[in-house]
């Protein structure tokens, strides 16, 4: 018989936890910021950014992605793959509507 070998469970500071709430509020001020500023095409660009490295921050401390397993690395990391592909799928719907109008 194989024997249930059982997961360590990794303990997280409060130091932690206060550092990225407190980049997360840094983080939403410059969203913020960012959207009063006339940046042109960038601001798009520049609110996705500030976007994804907050949420990038909330999945690997708050949902302890960063302490897990590898299995659980990876279905995060399939979920990221499959949404990529379905707004590039999206994206190219778009795209090649108006192919032959303009």
């Amino acid at each position: 018989m194989s024997e249930h070998k059982e997961q360590e469970h990794h303990i997280v500071s409060p130091r932690v936890y206060v550092a990225v709430f407190i980049a997360l509020l840094v983080g939403t001020t410059l969203t913020v910021v960012a959207s009063y500023l006339n940046l042109g095409i960038f601001n798009p660009i520049i609110a996705l950014g500030i976007a994804c490295t907050k949420a990038t921050l909330v999945v690997l401390f708050f949902m302890h992605v960063k302490y897990s397993t590898r299995l659980t690395m990876l279905t995060v990391g399939a979920g990221i793959f499959m949404f990529l592909v379905l707004v590039g799928m999206t994206l190219a719907d778009y795209f090649s509507r108006a192919w032959g109008r303009w």
